[in-house]
């Protein structure tokens, strides 16, 4: 799973690469990211603006991320595809998560 993960203050962005978080990807995936944000700041924004599909498995990942990273910190979500968007409304795991269209708008969002 290709991942780029910086760090700009007090918020760590996690950036996909990849066009899928599907069943064949989401383990990698998911201990990129914990590998990622091990020691990250308080606030971590994954940035999914390349990523076209996700499966369960996929959002199954996601959870496990933000469940790993809390209560130290918090995940939010930027640049949501629309294929993507519309699993995580059907799902309604868009109630659970803070959701941004753009990285930008989560940069300049307070997350806590």
């Amino acid at each position: 799973m290709d991942i780029l993960a910086r760090t700009e203050g007090d918020i760590c962005i996690v950036a996909v690469r990849d066009a899928r978080i599907d069943a064949a990807a989401a383990l990698d995936f998911k201990e990129a990211v914990r590998e990622s944000t091990e020691d990250a700041p308080p606030q971590v924004i994954l940035d999914l603006t390349r990523v076209g599909f996700i499966d369960s498995s996929g959002l199954g990942a996601i959870v496990a991320i933000m469940k790993h990273l809390a209560p130290e910190r918090k995940l939010v979500l930027a640049g949501l595809t629309p294929p993507v968007a519309k699993v995580f409304k059907l799902t309604r795991m868009d109630s659970v998560f803070a959701i941004f269209m753009t990285l930008e708008e989560a940069l300049r969002a307070e997350h806590v």
